[in-house]
C-alpha cells in the first residue's frame, strides 16, 4: 500500500511540477546555467585569481548545483503538506509521504540537470570529471539529505505559522553567499571561517569540491562527517514533528 502512494504521489508530483508552464522544464537547466553565466560574467577575474589551478566555470558550477539542490528540497518540501491537503481525506495518504515524495523528485530532478550540465560543459572544452567520484556523490546526497531535512521541519513549522515559509525564502538569500557557492572556506578570515562552518552547506560544498578538482583543498574544519551528522539530526527531528502533529495537520 505504501508503494502503491508513492508511486501515485510521485507521479502527481512530476506531472505538476513539469507542467505547471510551457518552459518548466527547460527552466530546472537554465537557472543554474543563468546564475553560473552572470556570476563568471561579474566576477571570473576574482575567481581565478583565488582558486588556482581550477577553471572558474566549474568552480562555481560545482558549489551552484549543490546549493540548489539543498535549497530547492528544503523549500519546495516546505509548501508540500499545503499543496496537497486534498490528498489527506484518503487514509492512506499521510502528510509525510508528501513531503519525501516532493524531496525525491526534487533530488531525481537536480541529477539530471547535473549530469545534462556537466555533459555540456565538458562538450564546450571543460574539463569536469571528477578525480575522487565517491567524495563528489557523498557530499551531493549530504546536501540532499540536509534539504530533506529541513524540509521535512519546515513542512510541520509552515502548517503552525504560515509566515514560515516567507521567512525561509528570506533566509537563503543570506545562505547563498556565506555557503561558499562564489568563494572556497579558506578565503574566508578566521575568526569568521570558524562560525561560517556552522553552516552545512559550507561543509557540503567544500567536500563536492574536493571530490571534483585535485587541485582544491578545502578548509582543515570542514568533512562529511558534519553534514552527514547534522543531516540526520534534521531528519529525526524532522519525522518526530510530523509524528506529533500529523493529526492537526491532517485536520486544518
Amino acid at each position: 500500500m505504501q508503494k502503491s502512494v508513492a508511486s501515485a504521489l510521485f507521479l502527481r508530483e512530476a506531472i505538476t511540477r513539469l507542467s505547471a508552464s510551457r518552459i518548466a522544464w527547460v527552466w530546472i537547466l537554465l537557472e543554474p546555467l543563468a546564475h553560473v553565466i552572470f556570476l563568471m560574467t561579474m566576477f571570473g577575474f576574482v575567481f581565478h585569481r583565488m582558486v588556482h589551478g581550477v577553471e572558474g566555470g566549474v568552480f562555481i558550477m560545482t558549489g551552484l548545483l549543490g546549493f540548489i539542490i539543498a535549497r530547492n528540497t528544503a523549500t519546495r518540501s516546505a509548501g508540500a503538506v499545503s499543496a496537497n491537503a486534498a490528498l489527506f481525506a484518503y487514509r492512506q495518504v499521510l502528510p509525510v509521504d508528501t513531503v519525501l515524495v516532493r524531496a525525491a523528485l526534487e533530488g531525481f530532478l537536480m541529477l539530471i540537470s547535473t549530469l545534462v550540465l556537466l555533459a555540456g560543459a565538458a562538450l564546450a572544452g571543460f574539463n569536469v570529471a571528477p578525480h575522487d567520484p565517491l567524495t563528489a556523490l557523498a557530499a551531493f546526497s549530504g546536501l540532499w539529505l540536509c534539504g530533506l531535512g529541513l524540509g521535512l521541519m519546515l513542512s510541520v513549522a509552515a502548517e503552525l505559522l504560515p509566515e514560515v515559509n516567507k521567512l525561509v525564502n528570506i533566509a537563503f538569500i543570506p545562505l547563498y553567499f556565506i555557503s561558499g557557492v562564489m568563494v572556497p572556506a579558506m578565503a574566508i578570515p578566521q575568526p569568521y571561517r570558524q562560525w561560517a562552518l556552522f553552516n552545512p552547506f559550507l561543509h557540503g560544498l567544500e567536500m563536492l569540491r574536493a571530490g571534483f578538482f585535485v587541485q582544491f583543498h578545502p578548509a582543515p574544519e570542514a568533512g562529511l562527517s558534519y553534514l552527514y551528522g547534522f543531516a540526520l539530526v534534521a531528519i529525526f527531528l524532522g519525522l518526530a514533528l510530523h509524528v506529533r502533529y500529523a493529526g492537526r495537520m491532517v485536520a486544518q
